[in-house]
């Protein structure tokens, strides 16, 4: 069975508008600390890019890669690092930028490694929580959207590669006709 695009859920403009507001958030709460914004690859890449820019405070950027997708719309719970930060986080200000959460495992375990790593502190930025979804409570510092019990793609998300490049955020749904 295929799948098609769906409704649009958060359009470009109220992503846009909301991604200034963390911008400021994250300005104001890590002033004179030069945090380290850590992208979580490869969902994350588009907001990252947009909230660095948002962010007016001097900072750096990095990436980490995990999976647990494996090409499906459902997780298949086994979540692994697949690349790992080019830098030491040791005695940094970390904040890991996330594009959706949803069950909560991938970022439950990789706030577990990296807390390893003894970082001065350790936040979570989502672009999209999927609360109704959680299967392992994580706190999450700062939230662009709280988003039904839906796969979604554009901004950065995709389906098997595509879509990452649309503007917006869309349900993704069957094609009953494929």
């Amino acid at each position: 069975m295929g799948h098609r695009l769906g409704r649009v859920l958060i359009a470009h403009e109220e992503i846009a508008r909301r991604v200034r507001e963390l911008g400021l958030s994250l300005s104001r709460d890590y002033d004179g600390k030069n945090p380290l914004l850590v992208g979580v690859l490869k969902g994350a890449v588009v907001f990252l890019a947009d909230l660095v820019r948002a962010t007016d405070i001097p900072l750096a950027a990095d990436f980490i890669a995990v999976g647990s997708y494996g090409g499906t719309t459902r997780s298949s719970g086994v979540v692994k690092i697949t690349a790992d930060l080019s830098v030491s986080i040791e005695d940094r200000h970390v904040v890991v930028v996330e594009d959706v959460i949803d069950t909560g495992r991938t970022i439950s375990y990789l706030k577990r490694n990296l807390q390893t790593r003894r970082p001065a502190s350790l936040k979570v930025v989502a672009l999209l929580d999927k609360s109704e979804r959680r299967e392992v409570e994580v706190a999450l510092d700062y939230v662009g959207f709280t988003i039904p019990n839906e796969f979604v793609v554009g901004y950065g998300l995709d389906y098997q590669g595509f879509y990452r490049n649309l503007p917006y955020i869309a349900a993704l749904e069957e094609d009953s006709a494929g």
